[in-house]
């Protein structure tokens, strides 16, 4: 069974996390190779993360799990946290792990998203257009009108004012972000040929910036931010509408918007941070439906370590539920 490979398990991914001080491992088998990235946490120690792991291309569905189980005991690992690109590749990994007498559980959280929206932009942009809500297409032509320019840059100057309003938007919309460091060295390792900065500027006014990947055939919109002046612009539609006739141009056949809720997990979340997010990106394709993964699970390796972490980790989702309750 082939799967194309995800960005996460890329050689730029690997090397945007190197040079964010994150250990990094690779394992190949017969020509397949799957990565993770060691991660630390305070008296838990270290754990071994691999993110989106494909379907190997070998015969009978070989999957090397045994090489990242002896790389991460190596290395003293507490447990190993898999992110399964499909069920089936899920499955596999867990039998793999019950076979060798090792606890399988679902991990307390998912490291990504566990639904991401990904439209077909293989269509004419008259087809792409017809195709979105009608006042996702009335915005972006309202930016078109109002004199909104969008343009490609890698410069200095608007990497800074990226991160600015990366932060700014998050803390708006009540989603925690990376701290600036995180979003500056991503930036230092992947613009250039993987990635670009989409800006959307109105007469000297930054009005938002984008960060957008190029990996393969799929354009990747990674992160952004937008200002809080001119906001009746509705820049950040036209912002997203460019950086798809771009990818279209570039040869690109599907546009990745990343995360949004729109299942169970948006339900049962009780949080409406996301809301707003799923709404705006899913406006540009309603028909599509998301790319739903099974989420994270940890194979562990120390039941005392694995056991810490869980426990602290519960005393302070308490502690801040409790905050939160408070006002704090």
């Amino acid at each position: 069974m082939d799967q194309k490979q995800d960005f996460l398990q890329s050689e730029d991914w690997l090397r945007f996390q190197e040079a964010a001080g994150y250990g990094v491992v690779r394992m190949t088998d017969d020509g397949f190779t799957v990565a993770g990235i060691v991660c630390s946490l305070p008296i838990a120690g270290k754990y071994l993360y691999t993110p989106r792991v494909p379907a190997a291309s070998i015969s009978n569905f070989q999957f090397p799990i045994s090489k990242l189980l002896a790389e991460a005991r190596r290395l003293g690992c507490g447990w190993v946290r898999v992110e399964p690109g499909t069920e089936v590749v899920r499955d596999e990994i867990l039998r793999f792990a019950r076979n060798d007498k090792l606890k399988t559980v679902k991990a307390p959280h998912d490291m990504q998203p566990k639904e991401t929206f990904v439209v077909d932009i293989g269509k004419s942009e008259e087809e792409l257009l017809a195709g979105m809500k009608p006042k996702v297409r009335y915005n972006v032509r309202l930016a078109e009108k109002k004199g909104v320019r969008v343009f490609r840059t890698t410069d200095e100057k608007h990497r800074k004012i990226f991160v600015d309003l990366v932060t700014r938007t998050a803390d708006r919309k009540g989603i925690m972000p990376h701290p600036r460091s995180y979003y500056e060295t991503m930036l230092a390792t992947l613009l250039g040929d993987t990635a670009t900065l989409f800006v959307a500027e109105h007469e000297g006014d930054i009005l938002g910036i984008n960060l957008v990947i190029f990996f393969g055939d799929t354009a990747i919109y990674l992160h952004g931010g937008s200002a809080d002046v001119k906001r009746e612009y509705m820049a950040p539609f036209l912002l997203q509408w460019e950086a798809i006739r771009e990818a279209r141009r570039l040869g690109c056949v599907r546009y990745d918007f990343g995360g949004v809720r729109m299942g169970q997990e948006s339900r049962n979340s009780g949080s409406d941070s996301w809301a707003g997010i799923t709404r705006f990106k899913i406006g540009f394709s309603p028909t599509t439906a998301p790319t739903v993964f099974p989420g994270c699970y940890d194979i562990v390796l120390s039941p005392t370590r694995y056991f810490l972490y869980r426990f602290f980790s519960a005393v302070r989702s308490c502690v801040s539920s409790i905050r939160k309750s408070a006002g704090v």
